[in-house]
């Protein structure tokens, strides 16, 4: 059986970041992507979904996205240029490809799949932060009768049309969904704390300029990351704040069989529920190799501390300042391929 220099395991922007890299070295690599086709999670979020950054930030390294009148990209052409980026820098990738488990044998890695087995010698880990939905455990949540969903699974606002829904989550997603859905039924919005709002001309261009900053200093100021938890004012929000209806309560309440009460005693009744309260990364491929603790693997910047030849990439700052984000990944996939090739001394 053939064993790779690097089995990178994931076929998004981390994944596929990592591989431009490595082609520098030399090595020999393969991208396992679980995916059908590429474009990673943009395959699965719903139809509407522009990117949060303007173009000219939202580039992989070594391609500029492609220009256009409209500033924030939309879901087809993420996925286009994914696609584009993949065939310009002919990266070997097999799809899809489902990873089972990843264990470490007489110094190689094997790599079980629904595919069969797969021999490295350094994996990398790029499966991405946005795996796993967030679902709060609130009081009597099985017994609402309405639907429930999770923004993972939502995609159309036709979906929803003359169902009063109530949406969960106060940052970009959440929002964003408000926004449309808000245009086709009653909605309530409920957030732990006060949403908040970006100036409008301050848009992904400042963030990614600061972040920039801040990573070039190595420390980011407490304002900084007070703003990029803020939500970004693109058009369907700055839309929906002319009719008037980004105003959100404090998602105090229980459920009850068709709706919710709230702290104040006041009931409500909802047809539908959309969750927007985030993920988390799937490390499960990784239990049989100890190194998991509380959903984090210890790192020396994206390299294990516990598992030499163990990197992990685009998984949230943990694995590189602003490395889940597109135009923050290529620094990390840089420094990664980089740590990669000293490891295998090419």
């Amino acid at each position: 059986m053939k064993t790779y220099d690097v089995i990178i395991i994931g076929g998004g922007q981390a994944g596929i970041s990592v591989a431009y890299f490595l082609r520098r070295y030399k090595l020999d690599y393969l991208i396992l992507d679980s995916q059908e086709t590429p474009g990673g999670r943009w395959n699965q979020v719903w139809d509407s979904l522009h990117l949060f950054s303007p173009r000219e930030y939202s580039s992989l390294s070594g391609w500029q996205f492609p220009k256009n009148k409209e500033v924030y990209a939309p879901k087809d052409e993420v996925i286009d240029y994914y696609t584009k980026y993949e065939s310009r820098y002919e990266l070997n990738v097999e799809r899809p490809v489902e990873v089972d488990k990843v264990k470490f044998e007489d110094g190689i890695y094997k790599i079980s799949s629904n595919k069969g087995d797969f021999m490295a010698k350094a994996v990398v880990v790029a499966t991405g932060a946005n795996n796993i939905p967030v679902i709060p455990n609130i009081k009597s949540k099985d017994q609402y009768k309405g639907i429930q969903m999770h923004s993972l699974d939502y995609r159309t606002p036709n979906d929803f049309v003359g169902k009063k829904t109530l949406i969960l989550g106060g940052g970009n997603s959440g929002a964003q969904i408000l926004a449309e859905v808000s245009e086709h039924t009653e909605t309530v919005w409920a957030t732990l704390q006060e949403p908040q709002f970006l100036p409008d001309d301050q848009d992904g261009r400042y963030l990614f300029t600061r972040s920039n900053e801040a990573y070039l200093n190595g420390k980011m100021d407490v304002s900084l990351k007070d703003d990029l938890g803020k939500i970004v004012m693109v058009a369907p929000v700055k839309e929906a704040r002319e009719r008037d209806v980004l105003h959100a309560r404090k998602s105090d309440f229980e459920f009850t069989e068709d709706g919710v009460i709230w702290g104040n005693g006041e009931e409500e009744k909802f047809d539908a529920v959309i969750y927007s309260t985030g993920f988390r990364p799937d490390l499960s491929l990784l239990s049989s190799l100890d190194v998991i603790e509380d959903n984090k693997i210890a790192t020396n910047e994206t390299e294990s501390i516990k598992q030499k030849g163990l990197y992990l990439v685009g998984l949230g700052n943990w694995t590189g300042y602003a490395s889940a984000t597109i135009y923050g990944v290529g620094k990390t996939a840089r420094d990664t391929a980089q740590k990669i090739a000293n490891y295998l001394d090419k």
